[in-house]
């Protein structure tokens, strides 16, 4: 997982597809936008658009996806967001490879939270076990932007 501010410089060169969605998040008027998906470069990168209220951990289930590279944007209000390295002791809750691209799982080993803020980004690897939109106190409503990141775009 990376994370940082959208208004801090990157300190290092990612890959051009990663920067080209790090520059939308950037660039975008999320006010100004509507729920819903952003095509940015086809099925290679896209944005999902996400308007959604806070809840507690316990109901949320960790997740992974296999394909895609999830940037994690947070553009108003406050999460936590759940992290743990796929160690491969996770017992699957529901795969949803094939249609989602998304691996659900009941818990996750080793897992800890941070803070999100709005600004902030984390990217999250097909290695790194998920469980955002958890609540920092309270539930809170959010907008969220998530962009997929095809790994085949990374080349």
């Amino acid at each position: 997982m990376l994370f940082g501010h959208i208004a801090q410089p990157n300190p290092c060169r990612l890959p051009a597809a990663i920067e080209t969605a790090l520059e939308f998040l950037r660039t975008t008027d999320f006010r100004a936008l509507p729920p819903g998906v952003v095509e940015i470069d086809g099925k290679n990168i896209f944005a999902q658009i996400i308007d959604l209220t806070t809840r507690p951990k316990e109901e949320i289930r960790p997740e992974v996806h296999r394909q895609y590279l999830d940037i994690q944007f947070l553009a108003w209000g406050e999460e936590k967001i759940g992290l743990a390295i796929d160690t491969g002791n996770n017992v699957i809750s529901e795969s949803l490879l094939t249609e989602r691209d998304i691996i659900f799982y009941h818990h996750s080993e080793n897992e800890f939270f941070f803070e999100m803020v709005p600004g902030s980004y984390a990217i999250f690897f097909p290695q790194d076990v998920h469980r955002p939109g958890c609540n920092k106190s309270s539930a809170t409503p959010i907008r969220k932007i998530v962009v997929k990141v095809a790994l085949s775009a990374l080349n």
